[in-house]
Formats: C-alpha cells, sequence, structure tokens
C-alpha cells in the first residue's frame, strides 16, 4: 500500500508539471505533438528509475561533501546509455528529440528526486518514487502535446480528426505551448483540489 501512495503522489500531488513546475525546458520544446512528448517522458522516467535506485544503493557509502557530483555522474551514466540505446535502436525518434536527451542529465527532476527522496529511501521505495514521478511527467508530457497537435495540426498521435487547414499553427508553435501548459495545469489545478 505504501508503494502505491508513492506512485500516487509522484501522479498527483507533486506531478512534477502541474503541482511542481519542474523539468520546464523538455516539457515547452518536446510537446509538438503527442508521441514526441511521451517518448521523452519515458525516456526520463527510464533514467529516473535507474538513477533513483542508483542513488539510494549508495547513499550509506557516499560521503555527504561529494553527494551531489555522484548523483550528477551516476545520472549522466544512465542517460549517456539511454542515448546510445535510442541511436542505435531509435534512430529517428534519437534524431527528433536532439538536444533534450543529454539535458536529461541537468534536468532539475533527476536530482531533486535524488536528493529529496532516493538518498532518504530504500532501493524499493525510490524504484516507486521514480516509477510514480516518472509518469506524472509522462502523462504530462503527452496530454500536452496531444492537446497542442490536435489544436494546431487536427492529429492526434498522427491520426487526422479534422483537416489541418483548420488548426491553429500558434498551438505548434512555442507561444502555444506556454497556453496549452497554462490551461492544462488550470484544470488539474481545479480537479486536484476536489
Amino acid at each position: 500500500m505504501k508503494l502505491l501512495n508513492i506512485i500516487y503522489n509522484g501522479l498527483v500531488r507533486e506531478n512534477p508539471t502541474f503541482v511542481l513546475l519542474l523539468g520546464m525546458c523538455p516539457t515547452l520544446g518536446t510537446t509538438g505533438s503527442a508521441i514526441t512528448g511521451m517518448s521523452m517522458g519515458l525516456a526520463t522516467m527510464a533514467v529516473l528509475i535507474c538513477s533513483n535506485m542508483s542513488v539510494s544503493a549508495v547513499r550509506r557509502i557516499v560521503p555527504a561533501a561529494v553527494r551531489i557530483p555522484v548523483y550528477i555522474v551516476l545520472i549522466a551514466t544512465f542517460v549517456s546509455a539511454l542515448q546510445m540505446l535510442m541511436a542505435a535502436y531509435l534512430p529517428a525518434l534519437n534524431a527528433t528529440l536532439g538536444i533534450f536527451i543529454p539535458l536529461i542529465v541537468v534536468n532539475c527532476i533527476l536530482l531533486g528526486r535524488a536528493e529529496a527522496f532516493a538518498s532518504r529511501n530504500g532501493v524499493i521505495a525510490s524504484a516507486a518514487d521514480g516509477i510514480g514521478i516518472g509518469l506524472g511527467f509522462t502523462v504530462a508530457l503527452t496530454l500536452l502535446g496531444a492537446c497542442r497537435e490536435f489544436l494546431g495540426t487536427g492529429k492526434v498521435f498522427g491520426f487526422e480528426i479534422y483537416p489541418e487547414t483548420y488548426g491553429s499553427l500558434i498551438f505548434v508553435l512555442a507561444p502555444g505551448a506556454f497556453i496549452v501548459l497554462g490551461l492544462l495545469m488550470a484544470v488539474f489545478k481545479h480537479f486536484s483540489t476536489r
């Protein structure tokens, strides 16, 4: 039951996008479509789970004075492995996400969860936290990407809902990311406080 509460916490109470407002660079930069938003969320979630488990496993042997550099090296290791796997097996997606994959290293969600949760809890609880926060981030990016894609091009996950000529270009561009994010945050806040 405790593990489910940790996961629920990451999805709703501490949602990194809609509540904590963390990781805004990939949130705004990779959500031009539902598939790129979901892909970025899943990539971040994979690194988050692995880094949380690693930080939790070494938390008692790492001196407090060097804990942050150790956390960053662990995160960078998993991001490098992820980028190599994506380049080998998903080259088109790797090209689409571009610089945002290496930037996972400096995403404040990962270092924040390493410091706030994984360094104080066991490996299993830290994995659950990574799943919860990662799912919250993935759902938020997918939803944001789907809304922007729908409003801008009339498609969702590439499936045409209405002709693209009726779409509004602003939602595909950067200002649309801010507009849709603000609206989704308001809706999330409305339903999460009820």
